[in-house]
């Protein structure tokens, strides 16, 4: 939990001399939609971060893995009953093979592997994570705010805080103290730059672009490209469950992400 707190403020700090012109500009406007705004960040920066953080504490990450792969089946459902995208047969075709082939990767080929884990109260939380994710995405298609994405990354963080600092204190309250080394600070640098900054402003900008339901299977590709990067990192060995789930989960996208009318 101090982890996360200390990402997102250090990301509102590096943000804010790049967005406090637009937000004073569009003050008026953002007040208007402060509640929507404010909801969105909860959702996401105070709940969804903290909650994988805390769900891995109790669950193995193959477990998890498998939960977040239903966030597109959740998005789909999300974005029909808030009538804001279609479902096609493609993109449902398209999400049970990329199913297929996230279970081939993270069970290292073995169907009675995943047959054999035991749920607990993590996997629970994780689905917390699910509808609040598929949630955010959603509601990112419905409300196309008229400053950039950089900004509402700073307008959610900005409501966000104000629900994580009670986390932080907590974690202080009850004897879990930071050790700051250089490993922390290499692994904030990490968590601030790329999955708060870099991967909130692409994921915003692509479900802008081509929808929730389309961008939502692009999760899929986290278990493959974790395992290319155990292979290449920890010389983990390249099994042919690797290349067949890739296949499916390529495949997967390809087909959730074309149209009805070819």
């Amino acid at each position: 939990m101090s982890l996360n707190v200390l990402r997102w403020i250090s990301a509102w700090i590096i943000l804010i001399p790049f967005t406090y012109k637009e937000i004073l500009k569009n003050l008026a406007y953002i007040k208007k939609n402060i509640l929507i705004i404010g909801f969105m960040g909860v959702m996401t920066i105070s709940t969804f971060n903290s909650v994988v953080y805390f769900a891995l504490n109790y669950t193995q990450v193959i477990n998890a893995v498998l939960v977040l792969a239903a966030i597109p089946a959740a998005t789909i459902v999300l974005s029909s009953i808030m009538k804001i995208e279609k479902t096609n047969l493609f993109q449902i075709l398209g999400l049970i093979l990329s199913i297929i082939g996230i279970g081939s990767i993270i069970s290292n080929g073995e169907v009675q592997r995943i047959l054999s884990l035991n749920f607990n109260k993590g996997d629970l939380w994780m689905i917390v994570c699910v509808l609040t994710w598929s949630l955010y995405s959603t509601l990112l298609k419905k409300h196309k705010f008229k400053f950039s994405q950089f900004t509402l990354i700073q307008l959610m963080v900005s409501v966000g805080l104000l629900f994580l600092i009670p986390q932080l204190l907590y974690e202080q309250s009850i004897g879990l103290e930071i050790k700051f080394n250089k490993a922390f600070f290499l692994i904030l640098f990490y968590v601030v730059a790329f999955p708060a900054i870099a991967a909130y402003y692409f994921w915003q900008k692509g479900v802008e672009i081509i929808g929730p339901n389309r961008a939502s299977m692009f999760i899929q590709l986290m278990p493959l490209f974790s395992a290319v990067m155990a292979i290449i990192i920890f010389n983990e060995k390249f099994e042919l469950y690797h290349f067949a789930g890739a296949a499916f989960i390529v495949s997967g996208i390809y087909l959730s992400n074309k149209k009805t009318n070819d």
